[in-house]
Formats: structure tokens, sequence, C-alpha cells
């Protein structure tokens, strides 16, 4: 870019300088105002200077370019910190860093080598930027300066209790053209390769280079094939360049997208090229709609493809009207009901790791001050969970375990996990794993041919996805598996960085663990990660809170029972308030070890009389699956609620259950019915459930054995209920069971309806009962039912 160009932030320096001594401010401007590469610059004049990027690739092309622009190489007065990345120094004046590196330097010294704190691009509304304003802000530390394309930046001034200063600058016009039929029909995923491809090959000889925002990665990737096939001839030629641009592409890539070419390009991107970054020469934006976020559905973080705001749209669009007038193409309707802005991550997302971050910098998150108020349930999920895994005492503050698991850069269950296991080999593995699940797409997929999927069986032999995926960090890359290189190098990168905080052995001498041992404390450390298979439905495993479903990918066998899900992807299902999670990464275990380790609760199954005694079955169940049984004599409540059930299956005292069942029947419609008297009945007037009433009884006659009662007859457990002399006259105007010829019926009484129910239980004969053979039953309808079939008797 020239130096000799004017950029619209220019118009707003001396008021810049003048207030920045004084006051926090809020900086709103367009993308390509110059805000990001002139602000740090006039910052700097009072002090050293942090400058906060969402994104990575705009963090390192920002450092890069003001180093340019100053005649220095990078590291000198200006750098970047990104993971697995630094370049800066102690004379760096400029610093650009990601979210999470500023936070880290926070808990560790509160900025203190910083004077001015800019944080670009609030407008994202990401968590870690949210966060690391309201601390900020809190401690009055810093001078802090949020910059935006778009942004209600009067909410935020007040918020901060600064000066807002805005940049109003010309772009050349953008001219809108929606490809839909219908001006309401929302961004749909549906053929979005095709659609792309078909909209490009119509347009780009048109104009100079083309930017086509995708959702993410996957859909680039296959954009990218179509493309290539299609405009072969140019891309020979050396006429044009398909280039990606997302948060993993190789330094050559990000420069062929970023810095002015003899090529036509067409760059295929995320929304990493929304803001920040300028990307010179395009004059057609071919807009998706379309982006992958999370949000929050019953009170898990689902990460899921979403329409645009209004105001990520109005940013798309904007890129195109940089150097001359552009045109812009969605395909979607021009009356597509958006968004109008897309909300913060503090309530799309759990908030463990916020969290545990602000714990970290010394601050409780409930009690910081953000723009909007955090979500009170989300708050009280997050502490538990945190509180569970140690990380945070009683009172919501750090402990030293949580300091340990805070700068570990992986998620936090993740962490944990690696401190807790008990050993250097299990906890390396840990690692390991957890390096490959932190990368924002698997690193390999499931092999389409029988030989190859043999031959994955053969290399990795337990059906195991996590020791598949550490195996593929530590050794060799089999035949059989396609891998994403560049993944894989990251991966490795981040295990090496754990290590190293870690002290373990680097990844080349990795420590030879025992998969058993190792699963067992990960099943002791996070039990909540184990699931059970349903019997019926083989594809589904619960753990007695969700349900996940097997995952495409996966290697879990059809023989495998139980298994520790290491990894979920939770994506919107069918209906309003479900998830379909999808486990991703799982390793089986055997229910043996679940029963072991005491999980399930103890319930008593059916009961056995033969002449060695009797027998009742213990169960030991854990998500609705029976993970152990046995057979053994009863004891203590067991042995009663055994005698009960034997007593109502007429195995014990022939004849006592039914007699039970229907005196407490009938007692309990003569309630119903307002038919007691105080002064005639013996019993209170309180309904009466047979099981309770006969445990009761044998509890007061201390019976808790088969022999003991063979001491009793059915008579010693006559219900009192119904006065003696009143229950046969009840009996004949409200029966219990009416028998006829060939037809027995139970009968029931729906009081509140005044219908009288005549269900068929027994009797071969054909025809429907008559009213007249049926009991008078004077002011009630009646009704007969046989199986499905219900019909008013007349």
């Amino acid at each position: 870019m020239p130096n000799q160009t004017f950029f619209p932030i220019e118009t707003i320096k001396s008021d810049f300088l003048q207030l920045l001594s004084k006051h926090h401010l809020v900086v709103e401007a367009e993308t390509g105002s110059g805000k990001s590469t002139h602000l740090p610059v006039w910052a700097a004049e009072q002090g050293r200077v942090l400058v906060v990027e969402p994104r990575r690739v705009a963090c390192t092309s920002l450092a890069e370019f003001v180093a340019t622009q100053r005649g220095e190489k990078l590291a000198e007065s200006v750098g970047y910190a990104i993971r697995f990345d630094n370049r800066f120094s102690e004379q760096s004046k400029i610093v650009f860093v990601t979210p999470g590196v500023a936070l880290r330097w926070l808990s560790e010294n509160k900025l203190a080598d910083f004077d001015t704190v800019i944080i670009d691009e609030f407008h994202e509304r990401r968590w870690d930027t949210d966060l690391l304003l309201a601390m900020l802000k809190e401690q009055q530390s810093h001078r802090l300066v949020v910059t935006s394309a778009t942004l209600d930046s009067q909410k935020l001034t007040q918020y901060l209790g600064g000066q807002c200063l805005q940049a109003k600058g010309r772009n050349f016009n953008v001219f809108t053209v929606n490809l839909c039929s219908d001006s309401r029909n929302m961004p749909d995923i549906r053929h979005i390769e095709k659609q792309v491809k078909e909209t490009v090959v119509s347009h780009y000889q048109d104009h100079r280079d083309v930017l086509a925002f995708l959702p993410g990665r996957k859909e680039i990737s296959q954009c990218l094939s179509t493309l290539r096939q299609a405009l072969i001839s140019e891309i020979e030629l050396g006429t044009l360049d398909i280039i990606p641009l997302h948060s993993s592409v190789t330094d050559d890539e990000r420069q062929r997208a970023l810095n002015e070419s003899s090529k036509q390009r067409i760059i295929l991107a995320t929304n990493v090229a929304e803001t920040s970054l300028t990307i010179p020469g395009v004059t057609l934006i071919i807009d998706t709609g379309l982006e992958r976020r999370t949000h929050q559905r019953n009170g898990r973080t689902v990460l899921g493809l979403h329409a645009i705001s209004q105001a990520s749209a109005e940013q798309r669009k904007g890129r195109a009207g940089r150097v001359q007038d552009g045109v812009c193409i969605r395909l979607y309707g021009k009356a597509a009901p958006l968004e109008l802005v897309t909300p913060p991550e503090l309530h799309r997302e759990e908030l463990i790791e916020p969290m545990l971050a602000s714990a970290s910098c010394g601050h409780r998150l409930d009690q910081l001050s953000f723009i909007d108020h955090l979500p009170a349930k989300s708050l009280d999920i997050a502490l538990t969970k945190l509180q569970a895994m140690k990380a945070l005492g009683e009172e919501g503050l750090i402990t030293e375990h949580g300091k340990v698991l805070y700068p570990l850069p992986i998620d936090t269950l993740f962490a944990h996990l690696i401190t807790a296991m008990p050993d250097k080999a299990s906890q390396e593995a840990m690692v390991d794993l957890s390096a490959a699940l932190s990368l924002y797409q698997r690193l390999w997929q499931m092999p389409s041919s029988e030989e190859k999927r043999e031959a994955l069986l053969k290399w990795e032999p337990n059906s195991c996805d996590a020791t598949a995926l550490i195996k593929l960090l530590r050794g060799p890359v089999p035949d059989c598996l396609n891998i994403d290189a560049d993944l894989l190098k990251e991966a490795r990168q981040l295990s090496d960085q754990i290590r190293l905080a870690l002290s373990l052995p680097s990844l080349e001498v990795a420590s030879t663990f025992r998969r058993e041992k190792w699963l067992e404390s990960v099943l002791i450390a996070a039990p909540e990660l184990v699931f059970v298979r349903r019997q019926k439905r083989r594809q589904a495993l619960g753990n007695g809170f969700i349900e996940v479903s097997l995952g495409r990918d996966s290697r879990y066998s059809e023989d495998a029972e139980a298994a520790i899900v290491f990894d979920q992807f939770a994506v919107p299902g069918k209906g309003v308030k479900q998830n379909l999670v999808l486990a991703t990464c799982m390793a089986p275990v055997p229910l043996a070890l679940l029963n072991q380790h005491q999980f399930g609760e103890e319930e008593i199954g059916e009961t056995q009389v033969s002449e060695e005694g009797c027998l009742v079955e213990y169960k030991k169940v854990y998500a609705g699956r029976v993970i152990h049984s046995h057979w053994a004599p009863p004891q203590g409540e067991s042995a009663v609620s055994s005698l009960v059930d034997m007593v109502l299956a007429g195995q014990l005292l022939a004849g006592l259950s039914e007699q039970l069942t229907a005196d407490i029947h009938q007692w309990n419609l003569y309630l119903a019915l307002g038919r007691y008297q105080t002064e005639t009945c013996s019993r209170p007037a309180e309904a009466v459930e047979v099981i309770a009433w006969l445990t009761e009884q044998l509890d007061a006659l201390g019976i808790a054995s088969v022999d003991d009662m063979e001491l009793f007859s059915a008579d010693d457990f006559a219900f009192d209920g119904i006065p003696e002399w009143e229950r046969e006259d009840f009996d004949n105007e409200f029966p219990y069971q009416v028998i006829l010829t060939d037809l027995t019926m139970a009968i029931e009484y729906h009081i509140a309806k005044k219908l009288v129910v005549a269900v068929h239980t027994s009797g071969k004969r054909k025809q429907d009962p008559k009213r007249w053979e049926l009991p008078r039953w004077q002011g009630w309808r009646v009704q007969y039912r046989k199986a499905s079939r219900n019909i008013d008797v007349r």
C-alpha cells in the first residue's frame, strides 16, 4: 500500500492524541479506514502499546505491515505474539497479540509492561475480548482504546466512561445483487459449492479480484476443488490464482491473499476477511450469508451453521469498495430476516473458560461489570463444574490446581485430566490426545475401502479413536490413512508446548503408556465422560444426563458396550429443544470396569423360589443399563421387598394378593365417593397403596424371610377398610369385578365423569355385554373396553 495514500482515520489524529492521556477512547471507523495500523503508532508516542487482534491472520499481517511502513524489520519496534510464534523484543513499542495471549499476560503481571491497550474489532464480541475489557476497566491501570467498524458507540462509551471518536471516510459505491427468487429466502448451505462456482464463472471476467465468503474450511476446500476444475485453463496460463484464506492457511497462501498480484485472484475466505485485513484489488464480493458460530442450546455450547447478521453482511459488502466501485452478490433474499447484530459469545457459550480465566487474573466473573449482563444459569453451571474439578474453591477463587490448569492452551476439561493422571506415562498420553482434539477439525477420516479399514484395524487393534490419535502424533502415518500434514504439525507443536510447560519428555521420546491403566485413570477423574450403549438403539449411548450418537468416523466396535467419550460435537437436532450430540472420539472400556468403580445404583430385580430357597436378583444400573447382576438370598430391605413381590405374584400365602387388591381398591373407591364416616370407620380417611401397606405389615411383624412367612396365614393380613356390615351392600352397588358367562370384566370408576368402564380381562364370549346384564349403576354412563375398542353399553 503506497505511503501517500490518505486514510480516513487521519482526520481524528490530533483529537486522539489530545484525549488519550486523559480518557478511555472508543473509535468507530470502517474497515480499511486505517484504524488498525495508525492508532497503535499514534498511541506509541505516549508509551508502550499492546494491540489485541481477535484473529491470528490479522495479528501477524498487521504487525508485518506496520513494521514495513516504519522501514524496520519485524520484532524491532513492532512485533507480535500468537500461539507457537513470538516475534517481538523488550524494545518493541507496539506488540500485536491475540486475546488468549493478552489474557495470559494479564494473569502473569497485570500487563504491567504496557501503558495503552487497544482492543481492535470489538464488534465481534468474542468472550475473551469482552472479558479482557471488563478486567482492564476494573483495574483502571491502562489507557484503553476500543475500536470497531460497526458498534453501538454510545453504549460502549458510557460503559467505559470515556470519549468517542468517529472517523468518517468515503468508500467507493458497492452495488448489491441478490441471486434469489424469493426475497425472503434465508442463506442456504445446500449445493453451496455449485452456487459459488456458477457465480464466479459468470462474473469474474468483469472484475479485478474476487472475494467469496464461505462458512468454513470444509466448504472452502470443496469450492477450491470445484473452481480449479472449472477454470483450469486460466490457472495453467498463469493468469488466475485461487487462494484459500482462513485461520490456518500457510504463510504463502496468506501473502498471496493479502498482497496485490499480477494475476487475477479469487479468494475463498471465512469471516476472517470481514474485518482487520485489507485485501487490495477486490471489486466483486460473493456472500453466501453463512458462518459457523457457537450458541447455547439446553445448557450446552453447540457449534452450528448460522446465517450472518445484518452488520456482518454490511461488513462483507464493504470489502468491494476499497479501490473502485464494486459489486456484492448475495446468494440469499434481499428481505431475508437476518439478526441485526451477532450476539456476544458470553451469551452463546458455556462460561467455564471465561470463569477460570477471570479467576486466574484475580477476579470473580460474576462480580465483573460487563456491557451486557451475563446469564445467571450459565454462571451457576460454570461454577459448579469448576468446583467439581477443584479449580475453584467454595468462594469462587482460584485454587492451586486451577493455577496449573489455566496456562495450558487447551480446553479446561482436558487440562484437568492431564493434571489428574497418576503417572508420567498416562499424563503424556493425555497431553497428546488433548493436543489432537484441540484442532479445529479431525486429523483423519475413516477410510472408505474395506482393505484400508482392515489395515487400520491391524495398526490400532482396539477400535479406539483415542489411541489412534496418540499413535498418529507419536509415530509415522500409516498408508491406510489420509492425514492433513498441516494439522498434524500443529497438533505436534501443541503437544510439545504443553509437555514443555509440564516438564514432560518431548514428543520424540514419548513414554510408553498402558492403555487400560490410562483409561481407568480418566474414568476416575471424569466419570461424566463414561457412557453405556443402549441395548436396543445400538447407535446411542448415555451417561444418565445426556445421550450421544455414534459419529460417522468413530471406530467404536459393534461388540463394545461402554466407552469414554473424549470429544463430542453437538448440532441442532429436530425440534426447538433438542440437540443431536455426536460422539467423535471414543475409547471402549469393559462394563466390569464400571462396576469395579461403583458406577450406577443398586436395584432389586426378580425373585425366585426353588427347593434351594429364595433368591433375589441384585442389579447395578447405570444410565438405564444393567452393567452387573447377581443372585443372592434376600437381606435387609431387599428381603422385605422380595417377600412383598412374592405375595403379590401368588408365590406366598395363596389368595392373599387377590383379596388385598380387591379390599384396598374398594376402600379407595369408598373414600372417593364420599362414603367415609368418622364414627363407623376404624382407620383414617386416607387412600392406601397395596405394596406400601403390605410392606408396613411385614415390618411390623418382623418378617424378613420365607421361613418367617410360614408362621403366618392369609388371615393374619386382613385389611380393615370398609366396615364389615356395610361392605356387601357397597360391593353390590359398586362391584370391583363382574363375572358373566364366558366373560370376566374388571370395573373402572371415573368419578368426575360419572363413567363406569367394564374392561375385558378373560373369557371366550364374542358378543359385547348388554346393559341389562350389568349392575344398575344408576346415573352413571357405562362403557365396555376390549383391547383398543371402546363402546357405549346401552
